[in-house]
């Protein structure tokens, strides 16, 4: 992909009214730009309180400017950045005065795009650039600015230079066809292989990890209609977001909140109760339901404890439970069946005792939850995506065809060609030119 040689501006703070606005222009030629904006040569790196001036040498805003001379800049071009005061209207004037000035507006994601292509950073710190913007909870903004940092790309980056020394080792018999592969060489092969086996499923579990704290885990409430579905939610969320009430049907929709969980983000969704009603609106939002459960992630059941029996309208909800879908069969209102708080398993299904009235039992569901969604404490996770999973995952498949055919040199060699692509694509070093696109699209315009 060539670079644009042209100069792009775009306001670079969130809109809305605030106290400072930012407004971002980047290319070349930009210090005479700063000189007709502000009437003074700027000092390279050196914050200066200024005018910023109209084509009339009139004042559109007062504030401070900054000029980063290439490559010494977030994109590796010219950078000028406008400081004022944070109004819709005052941020306008100065982004209309830039592109007066010959810059064009920047595609989303377009300055982050121009810090890639210009080696500034790799494709997956790109992408932990929006990430980190995205963050919903403090583990994810830890996990993303490990990423921004480098830590995901040097653990692809030893990965990837670990394929290459076995690919030369390998490759290498394959020049030299009369000669007999050794025995060593099969074993020392096949060594490598598993150090690079083990150190590529230590790197795919961390992504994992991280790609939960990206995207959360879809969790759908479901139960017979006051089996305590709305009052767990709002135990949950720590306020009153869901009408509680005795009359059976009070839930007539969905109702969705996003939450953290020990620093883990969740989509947690309070659904209609499950019953045969004639209540139109009521069977639509038991149609909404039924729609949740073939997206969740982990479903928690819902049964009233304090009934001491299975009813029908139990049966009915756990007949449309998800095969595939992990469960969590919920005992609410232990507060007034008197059983203990705690965790049953019973034929590998997991039953939990509490009370979301009084939030006895709690602790105990937050650690079956997040083991449910396959998250566990650890250090060193960094964010990560679906496309780098799909990537990692794709790799190991290949070196696991690899350690089949060790026998075979040659369909070897290939197999752990086709393994470093993947991996390569993850930093952006074998990327097509549509996927950079689609990637940096996602950005918001400034960054």
């Amino acid at each position: 992909m060539s670079l644009k040689p042209d100069n792009i501006a775009a306001i670079a703070t969130a809109p809305g009214r605030g106290g400072i606005g930012v407004v971002r222009v980047s290319g070349s030629g930009l210090a005479a730009m700063a000189i007709i904006l502000t009437g003074n040569r700027l000092t390279p790196r050196l914050a200066t309180y200024t005018s910023f001036l109209a084509a009339d040498g009139s004042t559109l805003d007062q504030g401070i400017c900054l000029f980063f001379p290439a490559p010494h800049s977030y994109t590796g071009e010219e950078v000028l950045e406008l400081q004022g005061h944070g109004g819709p209207a005052v941020l306008q004037s100065l982004l209309h005065r830039c592109l007066e000035l010959g810059a064009r507006l920047a595609q989303p994601g377009e300055f982050t795009q121009r810090a890639f292509l210009n080696d500034k950073m790799d494709l997956a710190q790109a992408e932990s650039v929006a990430d980190l913007i995205d963050a919903t909870t403090e583990q994810a903004a830890r996990s993303a600015m490990r990423s921004l940092q480098g830590e995901f790309s040097a653990a692809i980056h030893h990965a990837v230079s670990q394929l290459i020394d076995l690919r030369m080792l390998v490759e290498a018999t394959l020049d030299f066809p009369e000669e007999e592969i050794e025995t060593a060489d099969r074993l020392l092969c096949a060594s490598k292989l598993n150090i690079l086996m083990d150190g590529l499923a230590r790197i795919a579990g961390l992504a994992k990890q991280g790609s939960i704290l990206r995207e959360g885990a879809q969790v759908v409430l479901v139960g017979a209609p006051n089996a305590g579905k709305s009052s767990l939610l709002n135990r949950f969320a720590g306020e009153e977001i869901a009408l509680v009430s005795e009359i059976p049907g009070t839930t007539r929709d969905s109702i969705r909140q996003a939450l953290q969980v020990r620093g883990v983000p969740l989509h947690l969704i309070d659904t209609a109760g499950l019953r045969e009603t004639n209540d139109a609106v009521e069977q639509m939002g038991i149609a909404r339901t039924k729609l949740a459960l073939t997206r969740a992630d982990v479903v928690l059941v819902l049964l009233d404890e304090s009934r001491r029996r299975t009813e029908p309208e139990d049966f009915a909800v756990l007949a449309q439970l998800p095969a595939k879908t992990p469960c969590l069969y919920l005992h609410n209102k232990v507060d007034l069946s008197g059983h203990m708080p705690g965790v049953e398993i019973d034929a590998d299904k997991i039953h939990i005792y509490l009370s979301a009235k009084t939030g006895a039992g709690m602790e105990v569901l937050e650690e079956k939850l997040l083991e449910s969604i396959g998250w566990h404490q650890e250090t060193g996770v960094f964010m990560a995506r679906t496309r780098h999973l799909e990537a990692l995952a794709t790799a190991g498949l290949h070196l696991e065809g690899a350690r089949q055919q060790i026998d075979r040199p040659e369909i070897f060699a290939e197999e752990l060609r086709h393994a470093q692509e993947a991996l390569s694509s993850i930093t952006g070093e074998f990327s097509a030119d549509d996927l950079l696109g689609e990637i940096f699209s996602r950005f918001c315009i400034g960054k």
